[in-house]
């Protein structure tokens, strides 16, 4: 490949790091900002870079194993913190959202996917793509929301509720639920055309379920009014059952047998 992943990697921390480091400094020496915002940019912009060589290299989207869907994650994460911080003025959701990207970017450090250009019969559908990359853009902004409901809970045991924060962490919540919404419709359609059943219950399937009602449980309290501390760790440990059903379910023995095995690589 023109990009080694590990050079693109690595060079997306650093500059993630020195954007954290540049934007905590900038909070006493507002001059830095600036150099906060370049670094920050620069180290989505070296993933955004990667997965379209890659994509080239492999002649398909690279969504197949969670190695390439940990990329997109680590490319799309940051852009959250950098939409919110446009949207609400606030700029430490960013901060967190990079250090998840760098996190999953390590895990792919540490465990090297497996570059296979082919695709099996079953993901050369028209619904393969669209089915993915809504899934992937909900996780990212569910991640998001998870990330700052945490933030506001460590405000409000300190007894400072953040009122903006919370109406983050909601919005992002809201936006990602209609996309696991859509995510489920797609994937349905394309089990129907793949396997010639909308639903059967794989591993999978029920873990996508069950991550589905969790959020619908978030939306039923927050609809309901309760306390606003319950629903800021509802949240939080929400994306629990979402990390399962992304990665977790795989080392299921149940889902040894799963139409979904092809994940299992990386």
């Amino acid at each position: 490949m023109v990009i080694d992943f590990n050079t693109a990697a690595l060079a997306a921390i650093a500059f993630w790091a020195a954007g954290i480091v540049f934007g905590v400094v900038a909070r006493w020496q507002s001059s830095l900002k600036i150099y906060s915002t370049i670094c920050s940019v620069t180290g989505s912009a070296i993933m955004g870079v990667f997965i379209a060589i890659y994509w080239s290299y492999l002649g398909r989207p690279p969504l197949r194993t969670l190695g390439e869907t940990r990329l997109w994650y680590a490319a799309l994460i940051p852009l959250v913190g950098f939409l919110v911080e446009y949207r609400w003025k606030i700029d430490w959701l960013k901060y967190y959202c990079m250090v998840f990207a760098a996190f999953f970017l390590g895990i792919n450090l540490q465990h090297p996917d497996v570059f296979d250009k082919a695709l099996m019969p079953a993901l050369q559908s028209p619904w393969f793509v669209p089915h993915v990359v809504v899934y992937l853009v909900g996780y990212v902004m569910l991640a998001a929301s998870s990330v700052a409901a945490l933030h506001n809970v460590t405000l409000q045991l300190r007894s400072k509720p953040n009122l903006t924060g919370e109406s983050v962490a909601h919005y992002l919540a809201l936006l990602g639920f209609v996309l696991l919404t859509f995510g489920l419709i797609f994937g349905a359609l394309w089990a129907k055309e793949a396997w010639g059943h909308y639903w059967t219950w794989d591993p999978k399937e029920t873990w996508a379920f069950l991550s589905w009602l969790a959020y619908l449980g978030y939306l039923h309290a927050f609809r309901y009014k309760i306390d606003s501390k319950k629903l800021q760790w509802y949240l939080a440990l929400s994306f629990i059952v979402l990390l399962i059903c992304w990665f977790g379910v795989n080392y299921l023995p149940s889902a040894a047998n799963s139409v979904h095995s092809y994940t299992r690589q990386s």
